[in-house]
């Protein structure tokens, strides 16, 4: 089968590999249909993180199950399920009480799983698919309008959801959202599904903040440091918002997150950090921080629902679709900001 493998720092390129297969009871293997390229696929393409070269790469994708193991209960072939970027069992300890990002026995995608066993990355045309039972979501027979829908839930729309979450969003909240790639838009859908009355996107780029706006941004500031924070404050009040959702990692995104809400207000971060947070202005406002690694496959259920009930359409963050031999393109589109986010199809 062919495979993306990232060679070097900006060198990606397809490659055929073995095809996988079951290996263990709890195995199942998957034909893509649809995969993405995510934003933290540029952190070791860029050289931005340490990677260990060549590397399998690529966490979100959808597809139809070709072949179970026997100790598979809950998928048969022909399913079409939902990846989400992190393998998990369903059943240890941290699975129960909703992190399978923290999954005793769970691995992710292009790394060895907990056996040894290399797993595929998910920019392929196949991936064996470890703890299968814990891991994937039936879709059920969702239709090819739904495929962007359905590959946003494999991350961006669960990081989003959990941006807002950790900040406790509710009914009537102002919320501000800094970072506008595909989390952060993803965060404005996600705190305006759960009730917040103001959103304003963060973003000096005009198309995205037309996506922004599609998403359900009320609000657009276009200036960044502390005259962003300032021009929040002149549309929210001059205390600032009452949540902030930070979906970059930098120590300037974090800083402008933290000053744009106000005393006792909350911050839910999922940027992959690259800053430190200022904790001595947070430990004098008062100002609360939850998030991390965002357990997608925890909040899946609930936000399928919502898709396939034409309630929730995540996958507008989709402005590029490529075949998966130009995956290269993908990458240096992203990367140059050129798109926002990469649909591949096999």
């Amino acid at each position: 089968m062919l495979a993306t493998l990232l060679d070097a720092v900006r060198e990606i390129h397809l490659t055929e590999v073995p095809d996988p297969q079951v290996h263990h009871p709890t195995d199942a293997v998957v034909r893509v249909t649809a995969a993405c390229i995510c934003g933290s696929d540029l952190h070791p393409y860029r050289g931005k993180a340490p990677t260990a070269f060549p590397k399998r790469i690529g966490h979100e994708f959808i597809g139809v199950v070709e072949s179970v193991g026997s100790a598979v209960a809950t998928l048969t072939p022909g399913d079409l399920v939902i990846a989400p970027f992190a393998i998990s069992d369903g059943t240890c300890r941290h699975c129960l009480r909703g992190l399978p990002t923290s999954c005793e026995h769970g691995s992710f995608w292009g790394a060895p799983d907990r056996t040894g066993i290399l797993a595929d990355g998910g920019q392929s045309e196949f991936v064996r698919v470890p703890l299968a039972d814990g891991t994937l979501v039936r879709a059920g027979d969702a239709g090819d309008d739904l495929v962007p829908d359905l590959l946003a839930l494999t991350d961006v729309m669960g990081t989003g959801h959990h941006a807002a979450v950790s900040a406790r969003v509710a009914p009537g909240d102002t919320v501000v959202v800094v970072g506008d790639g595909a989390v952060g838009q993803c965060g404005v859908l996600a705190a305006r599904r759960l009730g917040a009355e103001r959103v304003v996107m963060m973003s000096r780029h005009p198309d995205r903040q037309d996506l922004a706006r599609a998403m359900g941004a009320t609000d657009i500031v276009d200036q960044r440091g502390d005259d962003g924070v300032a021009a929040v404050r002149e549309l929210l009040g001059p205390d600032g918002a009452d949540a902030a959702l930070e979906c970059v990692g930098s120590q300037e995104s974090m800083a402008q997150a933290v000053g744009a809400v106000r005393p006792g207000g909350r911050l839910g971060c999922v940027g992959a950090p690259f800053g430190q947070l200022p904790l001595g202005q947070m430990f004098a406002r008062n100002i609360g921080y939850a998030g991390g690694v965002a357990p997608v496959r925890a909040y899946l259920p609930d936000l399928l629902a919502d898709v396939l009930a034409g309630d929730l359409r995540p996958g507008r963050v989709f402005d590029t679709e490529l075949a998966l031999a130009d995956v290269a393109e993908g990458y240096r589109a992203m990367d140059e900001r050129r798109s926002i986010k990469v649909l591949l199809r096999p």
